[in-house]
């Protein structure tokens, strides 16, 4: 285990550890310790993500997992193992009165952002994808998906240049991205993860190393 592996694996225990949101409710959801030049960056977990203990573990999962395939050709074991998954937020934030999940407020997703600083700091990615209007926000100012999905974005982040691939969320309760121009728009942005450089940066790295 060299230092970078080393950081990312103490990284992780600290944020499994982490209690700072008192109306969040643990365990906090990561991914694996993957050294990446992918990061994925989600909203929140949601109600099953806990109890299987990993993101993107249900319904939205698949469907996300889906679009990977189809951009990539990995399938979702593959992409846990080249993707370094991240979020907004890492611990469920509980159930809305009126519907659907809570979504988390401007302290906590403070709270977390130190996590997520830590890792871009550390892992230094290339290409952020990130999937859902929050997960976009916190490194594109926008107003509609529309103005950023199909696109990809130069952004800096504490200093380090990379870029940024808009996605839409893949919850089966949003009818975005499975009417127009949404389609279109998420074709696009597939289209563009396909040819981008550390996809087959990526795939060339995991094919050498299990020769």
């Amino acid at each position: 285990m060299d230092n970078i592996d080393s950081a990312l694996a103490s990284h992780l225990a600290r944020l499994k550890s982490c209690r700072l949101c008192p109306a969040m409710h643990p365990p906090v959801v990561i991914g694996k310790a993957v050294r990446s030049r992918i990061l994925l960056v989600g909203q929140a977990p949601g109600d099953k993500e806990p109890i299987l203990g990993r993101p993107f573990a249900w319904t939205a999962g698949k469907t996300l997992f889906r679009w990977i395939h189809r951009a990539t050709g990995w399938d979702e074991s593959e992409t846990r193992e080249r993707v370094y998954f991240a979020a907004v937020c890492r611990c469920f934030p509980g159930k809305n009165p009126k519907g659907g999940d809570r979504v988390p407020d401007s302290q906590e997703i403070q709270n977390c952002s130190r996590w997520l600083l830590a890792e871009i700091q550390l892992l230094e990615p290339d290409l952020i994808v990130a999937v859902g209007k929050l997960a976009i926000a916190q490194f594109f100012p926008f107003e509609k998906l529309v103005d950023v999905v199909g696109r990809i974005l130069p952004v800096t982040v504490a200093g380090h240049s990379l870029e940024l691939l808009p996605l839409p969320h893949p919850s089966g309760a949003s009818t975005w991205h499975r009417m127009e121009p949404g389609l279109s728009l998420l074709a696009e942005a597939l289209d563009k993860l396909s040819k981008h450089p550390t996809v087959h940066q990526t795939t060339l790295d995991c094919d050498q190393n299990r020769a």
